[in-house]
């Protein structure tokens, strides 16, 4: 059996880089980040030649959509930092922060009703990099849905933001036909005659967009857009659904603005090594909402940043 040689100090040094070890060995997987998981053909080939001269060879996907090159020595570990840096990449994605985030393809998807790529690389600039240094009581996962197929499970998240088409129907316009198109190409069955007029139950409907645009009459020609946003989910040992928040907010700078309350409220008042989803368990699912649809959190955003707390983090794993 080999002699391991680094220290835990070591160790735990170059995992706060995002390089993790190789169980049983003196070498490592550093963990690149893509920003959302798109990458251009220059950055795969300068990862390729980095696993070459660097690694093992192996180049492995994760769940988060990283990329890690195993099998690197820990005396090659900033040479490989820096060989990955002329292409604009690097490591990173671990400890008590916001981690990268997670995004669908909602750009080319047919059903995407968002530009998913810009929106979460928004979100990794702002809050990713923006928060890397702000120490939380555990991880913040994000991820960014383009539509209500929830791909990425954004309701497994910390936070999840979702796509939405909000229909905007015209009943003035409606022909109460017998068999109604709008009613036919609802997925949910949300839409349906009801005493010869169509009617959309906003319980049933999830703003999927699928019947844009289906009226023969022009009675649903438009819809308009709007993010959705869970909070709470959670996956891993112990898992939970999150909830979505009441208010579809149709105005970008509003939703992004409650992801970064949802940051600060979890600084703030989460203890130290419990995830976000028991943060809300312990204060009342209302009570977050309430906080997340007003200002408080944003004023008091120094405040909350600059006081000491969770200098330990909690993220385990």
């Amino acid at each position: 059996m080999a002699t391991l040689t680094i220290s835990a100090a070591d160790e735990k040094r170059v995992k706060a880089l995002g390089f993790l070890s190789n169980k049983g060995t003196d070498n490592f997987s550093g963990r690149i980040i893509t920003v959302n998981g798109k990458i251009t053909a220059a950055q795969q080939k300068c990862i390729a030649e980095a696993a070459e001269k660097f690694g093992n060879g192996i180049v492995t996907f994760t769940t988060r959509l990283t990329v890690e090159v195993q099998g690197i020595p820990y005396d090659k570990i900033e040479d490989f930092r820096e060989f990955i840096a002329k292409e604009g990449l690097e490591t990173g994605g671990t400890g008590s922060l916001v981690r990268p985030v997670v995004s669908c393809k909602g750009t080319t998807c047919q059903y995407g009703l968002l530009d998913s790529f810009a929106l979460s690389e928004e979100i990794h600039e702002r809050f990713y990099k923006g928060y890397h240094s702000v120490k939380l009581p555990h991880k913040f996962k994000i991820a960014v849905g383009g539509c209500p197929n929830n791909c990425v499970k954004p309701d497994l998240n910390d936070l999840g933001i979702i796509g939405q088409m909000i229909p905007n129907f015209d009943e003035d316009e409606c022909n109460g036909c017998k068999k109604c198109s709008v009613a036919a190409a609802c997925p949910m069955k949300a839409a349906k005659m009801v005493d010869g007029l169509l009617e959309i139950d906003k319980d049933i409907c999830n703003n999927c967009g699928r019947c844009i645009g289906k009226c023969h009459f022009d009675a649903l020609e438009e819809g308009t857009p709007g993010f959705k946003i869970y909070i709470g989910g959670r996956w891993g040992k112990k898992t939970a659904h999150g909830r979505a928040l009441s208010k579809v907010f149709k105005d970008k700078e509003e939703a992004l603005n409650v992801i970064e309350k949802a940051i600060l409220l979890f600084r703030e008042q989460g203890k130290t090594g419990e995830r976000f989803a028991a943060t809300i368990e312990r204060l009342g699912f209302e009570n977050v909402e309430a906080q997340l649809l007003a200002d408080d959190l944003l004023e008091r955003k120094q405040q909350i940043l600059n006081a000491e707390l969770h200098v330990t983090g909690g993220a385990t794993c």
